[in-house]
């Protein structure tokens, strides 16, 4: 659900909005910032500095795009931001923590394939540079059009094109050709 909006919002109705918003696309959010923190707890916690930034920064909204795409811009900024910082770069979670973190508990062949099969893909997307993670990402799992891709992450409609087929060059050398 898209709103369009004056630039002076009254305080209730920023608070409905912002509910709107995280009711709608709290859960596309957290995936979005997990793919780029790849760590669930970090990701719940930036996702809600996002929507508590979304909501001192409604004012900024000026209607000329959709509101969505303000959302995934301040979203893409504030992972960006929080992975330059000094506490991502100097902190980190131990290997056994992540190991931990990703165990499954399914016990049928089937589910454990499966398992292995996304995880391996999982993988091979999360160790793609942030360009190229975040078009798949948004191509994929957000099923944005490239078009749409160019108005959240401000870049040309080409160059998204390229870095999308350079994306699945890359993860099908990765995945060795089963894509």
């Amino acid at each position: 659900m898209e709103h369009s909006m004056n630039t002076s919002i009254e305080h209730e109705n920023k608070e409905a909005i912002i509910q709107d918003l995280m009711e709608n696309y709290g859960t596309a959010i957290l995936h979005l910032v997990y793919s780029y923190v790849k760590d669930a707890a970090l990701a719940e916690d930036l996702t809600q500095e996002i929507f508590v930034k979304s909501y001192h920064h409604l004012h900024t909204y000026n209607g000329t795009s959709k509101m969505t795409t303000w959302l995934w811009r301040i979203a893409i900024n504030h992972c960006k931001d929080h992975l330059k910082s000094w506490y991502n770069r100097k902190v980190t979670v131990s290997e056994q923590e992540q190991l931990e973190q990703t165990k499954d508990a399914s016990t049928t062949e089937d589910a454990v394939i499966q398992n292995h099969i996304d995880h391996e893909l999982a993988g091979a997307v999360m160790d793609l540079p942030d360009k190229y993670r975040e078009v798949i990402y948004l191509h994929y799992y957000e099923d944005l059009s490239t078009r749409e891709m160019a108005d959240v992450l401000n870049k040309n409609e080409n160059t998204l094109k390229t870095r999308l087929k350079r994306a699945r060059v890359l993860l099908k050398q990765r995945l060795g050709g089963t894509l």
